[in-house]
């Protein structure tokens, strides 16, 4: 490494951007660090057969289970001459996924880890004797080339999916709906300026089942809330497709109040054993349903001089709906003065309190799986221009979420990492060092003796070779 001249340096910063300056000597990828007890620490990036993601291949082996991948690989038409063909279209899939999920989440990181290992053996290729895993190019071509046709397919395959996580037919789901804002990334195809973010933006659709956290699908959808219409005409499908699997189990869909329409209110009467529970936004002409209650709940706070919550539940019919409905208010009186909360349900039968508590409420979770899926996963990586491209991307980063939430719910759930957020699953359970070696009747894996978490990394190989027997 050539060396830089510090003396004109007066603080750390200027030291920075000195050094920043000069053209480091990288032909041999070497530096250097501090010195120990007079000996050099000399750092080389050339080792050729070391993976830094050593815990995707607990990724690989819930794929084996799951085959969600396969699943999506399976409803995409292969348009390319097999001539020229060196990546299947499973390899592409799975070489994205698995990267995704171990927070390489942009197609630019696939020219940096063609040979990496690890990802090569998640794809189904030999560590050092098969061909590099596809470019970044190649990738993108993959991307642009699915159809909003494919996509629909791949829509079922999540629901199917879904479905067949269960050993057999639940006697009840939540099916939440929510959207979130992903800020787009220049001028692209329909990418709309919303005035509530202050930005143009498209509004992917959330859609898990509340009580688990599995995802049943996302879709993307223009920088716009859906209308009422909208959302009625995926929620219609969606349990349609549910009911050919599984006709007694009880539905409840759930949602803010964007998602309380009279469309959804008249598909869900219209359903057998179908519910909804749903925000309402509150106006002045509620005011004279509650005032009981109010007055009820000031006195109590100005007599304990502690927070008062209260319940009320009355009928109601808006001047678009069809027949009146069920609202729970939720009467809160504290220091800060009023608070009023409004829901609307077609359950008629459970307490009020239960409702708004007990399941209304619950329904905060989807905020961590929303957190888990654009956070962490980086699902807001919709770059390309094309939207159909677009929501294809959104079903990869999918696709990662599927495989980290089962490996938590089902190979994890007795651990420490339970609970824990995918981005600590991430860090401590798929970031691991490994050297990899081929050999002619096998391949080798050798992980660091001082990985803090050993027994729960083997215990999980240990259930997968049980589920092989």
């Amino acid at each position: 490494m050539n060396s830089i001249n510090y003396q004109n340096a007066t603080n750390f910063q200027e030291k920075q951007e000195l050094f920043s300056s000069n053209i480091c000597d990288n032909q041999k990828n070497s530096v250097s660090a501090t010195s120990v007890f007079g000996k050099q620490v000399h750092i080389t990036f050339d080792g050729d057969t070391i993976s830094s993601d050593a815990g995707a291949l607990l990724l690989k082996e819930i794929e084996q289970q799951i085959g969600i991948i396969d699943a999506i690989a399976s409803v995409i038409t292969d348009e390319r001459d097999q001539r020229y063909v060196e990546h299947s279209l499973k390899q592409l899939l799975s070489q994205r996924i698995y990267q995704v999920a171990c927070n390489y989440e942009d197609a630019n990181d696939c020219n940096s880890l063609r040979d990496d290992p690890i990802f090569k053996i998640c794809a189904d290729k030999l560590p050092s004797t098969d061909s590099p895993l596809a470019s970044q190019p190649t990738m993108s071509r993959f991307e642009n080339s699915i159809s909003m046709k494919t996509n629909y397919l791949i829509a079922k395959a999540f629901i199917d999916k879904f479905i067949g996580s269960y050993s057999e037919e639940p006697n009840y789901i939540v099916i939440d709906f929510d959207d979130s804002d992903d800020t787009v990334h220049g001028n692209q195809e329909l990418s709309f300026f919303n005035n509530y973010f202050g930005e143009y933006c498209y509004m992917p659709l959330h859609v898990y089942e509340g009580i688990s956290g599995k995802l049943i699908t996302a879709i993307l959808k223009p920088g716009k809330r859906l209308t009422g219409k909208g959302v009625m005409a995926i929620l219609k499908r969606l349990i349609a497709h549910i009911r050919q699997s599984w006709k007694n189990t009880l539905i409840v869909f759930r949602g803010d109040s964007h998602f309380s329409s009279p469309e959804v209110m008249q598909l869900i009467k219209n359903q057998d054993n179908t519910f909804f529970v749903t925000g309402f936004t509150g106006y002045s002409t509620l005011d004279k349903f509650v005032e009981t209650t109010v007055n009820s709940a000031k006195k109590l706070y100005e007599t304990k001089k502690q927070s008062v919550k209260l319940y009320h539940s009355f009928n109601y019919q808006a001047s678009s709906w069809e027949e009146p409905q069920r609202i729970v208010a939720k009467i809160e009186y504290d220091e800060h003065g009023l608070n009023t909360r409004y829901i609307v349900t077609n359950l008629v039968k459970a307490r009020a309190k239960a409702l708004y508590e007990e399941i209304y409420c619950k329904r905060g979770n989807m905020e961590l799986f929303i957190k888990n899926h654009k956070t962490y996963l980086k699902s807001d990586r919709t770059s390309c221009h094309s939207f159909k491209a677009n929501q294809f991307r959104l079903f990869l980063h999918s696709a990662a979420y599927v495989l980290i939430h089962t490996l938590q719910t089902e190979v994890l759930k007795f651990t420490e990492f339970a609970n824990v957020t995918m981005n600590t699953i991430q860090l401590k359970i798929l970031k691991i060092g490994a050297i990899v070696k081929e050999l002619k009747t096998k391949i080798n894996i050798v992980l660091p003796l001082s990985y803090p978490h050993q027994k729960i990394f083997c215990n999980s190989f240990e259930i997968f070779n049980s589920l092989r027997c």
